[in-house]
């Protein structure tokens, strides 16, 4: 219904007939910015029942096992959603690792010392190696699907790890650390962790204890 005031403010969406005038129809600007929060709300909701999904169903199976249409039952979302998201299981993992490796990265650079700034970089690395392996610990399942062969290297965490240890290198004057800093995260491997843990049966504590050693050898010298 036209209540007759519509023409005192005209609007550039209004319906005209041929001779230019009103059609009587009234015209609604577009709401777009809203629509677009909500589907950017829905999006954000969709992702945190995916990963929500993906911690319940990584915790009791391999990640390289779970499949696409496990993921979307489980999330109760549909495979296009999902897909939308993330390609792959390993794309989902990566994604649900980040979260827990995250933490880490905040204690690391604002946490207290010896994980924080503050400490000497052989005792840096010592606590670095004891946090890393405590969330391999608490998540390989999840490391091994998304951190296992040439993937791992390309991972934004492997990346914040190699410019961490390669700057408690330099400030120690440790030789090459270009060619160390690989070396010493080979231990933070996931297939490797989980052989050692495994396979060969070894306590984390022992794992950890080694390490620390290996970061004071390599950061502190023999004496």
């Amino acid at each position: 219904m036209n209540d007759g005031d519509e023409s005192s403010h005209p609007n550039p969406l209004d319906l005209r007939s041929a001779d230019g005038s009103s059609t009587g129809e009234p015209s609604t600007p577009p709401r777009r910015p809203r629509r677009r929060t909500r589907e950017r709300a829905d999006a954000a909701h969709n992702r945190e029942r995916i990963l929500a999904a993906a911690e319940r169903l990584f915790a009791t199976a391999d990640p390289r096992t779970v499949t696409m249409g496990q993921l979307a039952e489980a999330a109760g979302v549909g495979r296009a959603t999902l897909y939308r998201r993330f390609p792959t299981p390993a794309d989902v993992a990566v994604a649900l690792l980040d979260e827990h490796e995250r933490r880490l990265q905040e204690a690391m650079l604002h946490g207290p010392p010896p994980l924080g700034p503050g400490a000497p970089p052989a005792e840096r690395l010592a606590a670095f190696y004891t946090a890393a392996v405590d969330l391999l610990e608490r998540h390989l399942p999840l490391a091994l699907g998304a951190e296992t062969g040439a993937r791992r290297f390309a991972t934004g965490a492997y990346g914040f790890w190699r410019a961490h240890v390669h700057t408690l290198l330099v400030a120690a004057g440790t030789p090459d650390p270009d060619v160390l800093v690989d070396v010493l995260l080979t231990p933070l491997d996931p297939e490797l962790y989980r052989h050692q843990r495994h396979t060969v049966g070894l306590p984390r504590d022992r794992i950890t204890r080694s390490l620390g050693w290996l970061a004071r050898r390599a950061l502190e010298g023999p004496g």
